[in-house]
């Protein structure tokens, strides 16, 4: 399938790719928009770029890619991922001090799936689970305050 957005992108790809430094995550999507209201909604993602290929979404110093499934139709994982449900099996993508009572709220009101509520673990976090709407698991987290 040939790529559905229309005019220029926000900037040339080889201008962005060249910039990326540290770690980076590109998350293979089925519906960019439908990612893209999960991370506004949800997450309180900022959107940095979207078009209905390709979106940059941050929150704080994180910022994260969203690539549609066909705009990897020639890619080695094109014949992987496109078959799979939850396909982010085994993985958490993890933002931290990110209110996770708020998170959890937000989620259930727009009937996303609520792994694990919020609740307070022994390493010093309180932490929810939320899944999005390719099966990816989102984990906003804040500390616990200390107990004397």
């Amino acid at each position: 399938m040939a790529k559905k957005r229309t005019g220029n992108p926000w900037m040339p790809a080889p201008d962005y790719g060249r910039g990326l430094t540290g770690l980076s995550i590109n998350l293979l999507v089925a519906n960019v928009p439908a990612s893209v209201s999960f991370a506004k909604s949800v997450l309180k993602a900022g959107i940095v770029y979207e078009d209905p290929d390709f979106a940059v979404l941050r929150h704080g110093d994180a910022s994260w890619m969203l690539h549609a499934d066909h705009t990897y139709e020639n890619h080695p994982l094109s014949g992987i991922v496109g078959p799979l449900v939850g396909r982010g099996a085994g993985v958490e993508i993890r933002l931290h001090n990110t209110d996770p009572d708020a998170a959890e709220k937000r989620a259930r009101d727009a009937d996303y799936t609520v792994l694990a509520g919020a609740s307070d673990k022994p390493h010093g976090l309180r932490e929810v689970y939320i899944i999005d709407p390719d099966g990816y698991c989102w984990v906003m987290d804040a500390p616990t305050r200390d107990e004397d």
